[in-house]
């Protein structure tokens, strides 16, 4: 069980319950939503486990200094191993893809993997590390959507993206804390994007409950994030926006169910936002961070 333990915290393993929606909402758009979703959601999990594994490996020296208690610099996963377990992830996420979607999923799986690596191991702490995050869940929303009309679910691809830079930039000041003014901008761009999904998904025709559910969803993602972000905004210091992190991380289900829902699934938006509660408890356990 202790091994077990320590790979669920090297992999920050309840995480990855916020992925599966980026593929679930691409594939709504793309209306391609059915049978081989499940195992392109796997692949998008793998790479984001990927992602973590080789994320802690490249830092631990710097986690040696600032996070002791992480895996390798605690000693209770090696250096080599994490390392070999997040190149096996890379590879298993592009098997399911090419399994689950053939190669077209693979033309997607492919630039995904590299961008997950290469904000590891390259960009995570220049400049362009937010922007290159964001284009990983950018693409994981197209790798949904690759088996049908990827153009389709370009908007959806924007929007998680759109929220994912927001995370990431205040993941950055996660140890230090921040400036009061980043917490305030990205809060101003949790808003406009929530308020962009919910008006996008009213569409006329559609029976009235169809209709409510991307704004109800879109309403609860600003609520969870946003309050947490408003919390950060008054005191920005490094629990808070922490705190502010698990809440982006933790409620981007209710963003992802009401993509799906406006795609037009509102049955499987409702259930992809259902993660986001049981993200939130898992987080007490596992940090997503």
């Amino acid at each position: 069980m202790g091994l077990l333990r320590d790979l669920v915290d090297l992999v920050r393993a309840p995480a990855a319950l916020s992925v599966p929606g980026d593929v679930v909402a691409g594939a709504a758009a793309a209306g391609t939503l059915g049978a081989r979703t499940p195992a392109l959601a796997g692949a998008s999990v793998c790479l984001y486990w990927a992602g973590m594994a080789g994320n802690d490996w490249a830092d631990r020296d710097l986690d040696a200094i600032e996070r002791p208690e992480r895996p390798i610099p605690s000693g209770r996963v090696s250096a080599p191993a994490a390392l070999g377990i997040a190149a096996g992830l890379t590879a298993a996420g592009l098997g399911l893809a090419a399994l689950g979607g053939g190669r077209r999923a693979l033309a997607v799986a492919g630039p995904l993997a590299a961008a997950v690596w290469a904000y590891d191991l390259r960009a995570k702490n220049t400049a362009a590390g937010p922007a290159v995050m964001a284009a990983c869940r950018g693409l994981d929303v197209l790798l949904g959507a690759s088996t049908g009309r990827p153009a389709r679910a370009l908007p959806a691809a924007l929007a998680v993206a759109a929220h994912t830079y927001t995370v990431t930039e205040l993941s950055r000041r996660e140890v230090g804390g921040a400036d009061p003014r980043l917490p305030r901008a990205t809060l101003a761009g949790t808003a406009a994007l929530a308020a962009a999904t919910a008006a996008a998904g009213a569409r006329p025709g559609r029976p009235a409950w169809r209709r409510m559910v991307p704004a109800a969803l879109a309403a609860w993602y600003a609520v969870q994030y946003g309050s947490a972000q408003a919390r950060a905004a008054a005191e920005p210091s490094a629990p808070r926006i922490r705190a502010a992190v698990g809440a982006g991380i933790t409620g981007l289900p209710a963003l992802q169910g009401a993509l799906t829902a406006h795609a037009g699934a509102a049955t499987a938006g409702l259930a992809v936002a259902a993660a986001a509660p049981l993200g939130r408890r898992l987080a007490r356990m596992v940090s997503p961070t």
